[in-house]
């Protein structure tokens, strides 16, 4: 707790944050909550009124902008009021923005109402409240991300299309080029000052690598408990932004950022522990697969093309299901096989977890968590058992999830099942707003349009 002009509460701040402020005087702290999208919204506030305030607002409202900035209709009964949220910090996700020119710390904040319940349309809240489904059961979940993203030259022009970013070399930046390690030098700079942000702010890599697009990198993050990791990938999204417009270029995480190369994935590693033994759940004691570990399986593939809008939630997100171009066109299972939706990576019983492929770059960290989780969830409370475990090329069968956004927010709209696991009140919201956007893409005259339609039809 703060007291009244102390800087007591500096004390409690996790090691790197006070490592990072050590013999320096704090200027500012960033106050943020993740909106729907996953941009940080929030307040910037002089170090001395931080300390003095424990709580702040901001209006409900931002849950309702659509990713145009458009306000969308999803207010509710009382109309569009603006009620203010009261936002308390949650000091554990105290962090360094080693990019501002003063020394500033950010702060993830909660989402309340006047009564002290939690916004159900906060993404963070939404997190949290699946994972207590999960703790109400005795069982811990532990994830594991995978990030994706291009490094693509400076575009201003939205009419112009993305390009690769230019090499040490002076060369654009080659595909088909995964895993290699001189492709990655290429983009020194710019990962020099990703591990630097990422020192500052207590982050540890697990590794980054090449992978098959052109300035297409990937970052592997440890495992551990949902919400950390969600807010990890929360932080990374920005320190990654940062980090290449220190070094002249611009990061995206949009899923299908050029037309000729492979998509951009959150995939998102599973596995579920007792809380009481630290047992993973998935592994019986001779090493063989629990029923929980097929329910699991089953859960993904029963309820996933009906949370997809979730992990997959914009028009874009579409064109990254492509046969043959590193992502899945359906929901088949497999050991250690990469062309199938869900994966089953080698590994020993203990640390047996299953990996969903479906996720894009371009989700909400929280949301497509909690989306994939609710799965699983579900899939383990309904003790259904999976589709047999596919093998071969799983690009040569058939896709089972929505290929199109109307189609997969048709879905989302019907499932009440899910519904009750990540909060009606939220589906309700989510649903408004993307749809929303849906119906604003559908305005757009394509460039394929003038060129294909204007003098053949």
């Amino acid at each position: 707790m703060k007291t009244e002009g102390s800087d007591d509460w500096l004390e409690t701040l996790p090691e790197a944050a006070r490592e990072y402020l050590e013999g320096r005087r704090l200027d500012e702290v960033e106050c943020i909550i993740s909106d729907l999208p996953g941009i940080a919204r929030g307040k910037a506030v002089p170090a001395q009124k931080f300390r003095r305030q424990s709580m702040f607002h901001l209006p409900d409202s931002i849950f309702y902008q659509t990713i145009t900035g458009d306000w969308s209709d999803a207010a509710g009964k009382e109309g569009f009021i603006e009620r203010d949220m009261i936002l308390r910090p949650d000091y554990a996700t105290a962090t360094a923005a080693p990019w501002t020119a003063d020394w500033t710390l950010q702060v993830i904040h909660d989402a309340y109402d006047r009564e002290g319940n939690a916004i159900p349309f906060s993404p963070r809240n939404v997190l949290k409240r699946v994972v207590k489904l999960y703790e109400d059961q005795g069982w811990q979940p532990v994830v594991a991300p995978e990030m994706e993203f291009y490094l693509v030259a400076r575009n201003t022009d939205p009419g112009r299309q993305i390009e690769p970013m230019i090499g040490r070399s002076g060369r654009p930046a080659a595909a088909r080029q995964a895993y290699s390690m001189t492709a990655v030098d290429e983009f020194g700079p710019v990962i020099d000052s990703i591990y630097d942000f990422a020192e500052a702010q207590g982050f540890e890599i697990d590794g980054i690598t090449q992978e098959g697009g052109a300035g297409q990198l990937e970052i592997n993050l440890r495992h551990g408990d949902p919400v950390l990791l969600a807010d990890e990938v929360f932080y990374f999204k920005r320190l990654i932004r940062e980090a290449a417009l220190k070094q002249g270029c611009f990061a995206t995480f949009m899923a299908k950022p050029i037309m000729e190369e492979p998509g951009s994935a959150m995939h998102v590693h599973h596995s579920v522990v007792d809380a009481k033994t630290g047992d993973n759940i998935f592994s019986n004691a001779d090493g063989s697969e629990t029923e929980a570990f097929y329910h699991f399986i089953a859960g993904i593939q029963n309820h996933m093309p009906s949370a997809l809008a979730m992990m997959a939630p914009y028009v874009n997100s579409y064109r990254r299901y492509v046969p043959d171009n590193a992502a899945p066109i359906n929901l088949q299972w497999g050991y250690d096989n990469r062309t199938t939706g869900i994966r089953v990576p080698l590994s020993d019983p203990a640390a047996r977890r299953i990996e969903n492929r479906i996720a894009g770059m371009d989700c909400n960290p929280y949301l497509g968590i909690a989306a994939s989780l609710a799965c699983g969830y579900l899939g383990m409370m309904e003790k259904k058992m999976p589709a047999a475990a596919f093998e071969g090329d799983a690009y040569e069968g058939e896709g089972d999830f929505p290929r199109i956004l109307g189609g997969a927010l048709d879905l989302f709209d019907e499932a009440t099942v899910l519904h009750d696991i990540i909060h009606p009140d939220f589906a309700r919201v989510y649903g408004i707003v993307k749809r929303m956007e849906y119906e604003e893409f559908l305005q757009v005259i394509s460039p394929w349009e003038r060129e294909h339609l204007l003098l053949n039809v």
